[in-house]
This record gives C-alpha cells, structure tokens and sequence, in this order.
C-alpha cells in the first residue's frame, strides 16, 4: 500500500491475469493506485532490479494490498510457445494458439450449457466470469470462430456491459497504447 493507503496493482494493460484483478477490485469498490509494468519495453521491465525486489517471479499482476505482497503469474505460455517455436511462421503461432482455445471453450460450452443463467454460474458474477473475460478477449486477438460458442458469446456480451468489466478492460488502461486505447 502506498501512504495513501491504496492498494498498488502492478499491472500490464494486455495481461489476461491482471485484467482479471482489475476487474474484481472495480466489482469490490477498491481504490487503487496502478503501477504500469511493460512486459515488452526494454527487455521487459518486470526484469528490472527493483521489480524483481518486489516480485522474485518477475510476472504481473503483483498486487500490494493489506501490508501483503500478492503475486500472479502471466505471460509464461505465450514466452514458452515463442522460445520452443522461434523459426515456426506466426500463422503456425496462430493455429498453435486457436486449438488450445477452442479446445477449452468447447468444454466451457457445454459445461455452460447446465450451470449458466445470466452469467457463467447462475445470475450472479463468479470467479469464472472473471477468467471468462480476458480469455474471450485473448480468442478475439487470435481470431478464433466464435460460432460454435453461442453461450460464451451472450455471457461475454452481458459481462462486458457492466461498469466494472468496462473500467478495468485493456483498451482503458493508463498504460495502454494510444492506438490500442477505446
């Protein structure tokens, strides 16, 4: 916390694990102060000394709240996919990342098929729609068909509509890209 008494979320505006601890301090009504960390910038700025001092993991989100340091991780798929397939083309990338979305989102559908109401788990917001978000976002990027996903679709499209999803999504973020920014 800082001497104002905020919690501090060290963040990166794409992070799909940061996106979801936005999203719950903003359901929960929690002022916080954010620390934008670019995970790109400089080599990745989570490597930085005096990141590493707070986070040894040196991944977003870290979140300091309550005198406690709380650390997420982040990022660790992608990086793995990127040094094992160095000389394969982005299209294989590409095909990489959509099968093993649709291959949790075809589960996803059909377990939503028995405990959806409003949203993911009857009609009040759970942890899952937090995860549900960000990774609809993450599909989006890397242009997975949602037409097999009726269900996740409307969910997402309900979710998105409510203050807390539109305050914490990426394209609103401090550290946002200006062409990136909603």
């Amino acid at each position: 916390m800082t001497e104002s008494g905020k919690p501090v979320l060290y963040s990166y505006f794409r992070s799909s694990c940061s996106w979801r601890v936005r999203i719950a301090l903003a359901l929960k009504g929690i002022d916080f102060e954010m620390v934008p960390v670019n995970l790109i910038k400089d080599g990745g700025q989570q490597f930085s000394k005096d990141f590493q001092a707070l986070n040894p993991m040196k991944q977003v989100p870290t979140l300091k709240i309550d005198g406690i340091t709380i650390h997420q991780s982040n990022l660790s798929i992608l990086k793995k996919v990127g040094e094992v397939s160095k000389d394969l083309r982005e299209e294989t990338k590409l095909t990489w990342a959509q099968n093993a979305i649709t291959s949790g989102f075809n589960a996803l559908e059909q377990i939503l098929q028995s405990t959806a109401g409003k949203y993911c788990v009857g009609d009040e917001v759970t942890m899952a729609d937090l995860c549900l978000v960000p990774q609809v976002a993450n599909a989006e990027r890397f242009k997975v068909d949602f037409t097999p996903y009726p269900t996740i679709s409307c969910i997402n499209k309900r979710l998105l509509a409510l203050e807390a999803f539109q305050l914490s999504h990426p394209c609103r973020q401090p550290d946002t890209p200006t062409e990136l920014r909603a």
